[in-house]
C-alpha cells in the first residue's frame, strides 16, 4: 500500500509558526496556537493508529512543540496587558507610549 501524507500536518505547522509570530497580537496567537495543538493531537491519534500508512509526522511534532511554545507566549502576554489595564487604565498606557515617543524623538 502506497503512503499518504498524514492530513493536516503540513497546516498544523503553519498554524504553530503563526501562533508565534502573533503572539503579541493580543491574543491571536493563542487562536492559532490552540487550533494547532487540536489538530495535532487528532493527528497523532491516527498516525499511531497506522503508522505504517502516513509521511509527514515530523511536520506535526515541529507544529504542536512551534504551537505550545506560541500559545505560552501569547498567554503570558495577554496576562501582562490585562494588568497593564487593571493597574494603570486605558489613559496610563496612552501616557506611557507618548512618553517613550518623545523619549525615542518620534
Amino acid at each position: 500500500m502506497e503512503q499518504q501524507k498524514l492530513p493536516n500536518a503540513t497546516l498544523i505547522l503553519v498554524f504553530g509558526i503563526i501562533s508565534i509570530v502573533t503572539c503579541c497580537c493580543y491574543g491571536l496567537g493563542l487562536i492559532f496556537g490552540i487550533i494547532a495543538i487540536v489538530l495535532s493531537k487528532k493527528a497523532t491519534v491516527e498516525y499511531i493508529a497506522n503508522p505504517e500508512l502516513y509521511t509527514g509526522y515530523g511536520n506535526v511534532k515541529t507544529g504542536k512543540i512551534l504551537a505550545i511554545i506560541g500559545t505560552i507566549l501569547s498567554a503570558v502576554y495577554l496576562a501582562y496587558v490585562i494588568y497593564l489595564f487593571a493597574t494603570v487604565g486605558a489613559e496610563g498606557i496612552m501616557q506611557m507610549n507618548e512618553e517613550m515617543m518623545r523619549e525615542y524623538g518620534m
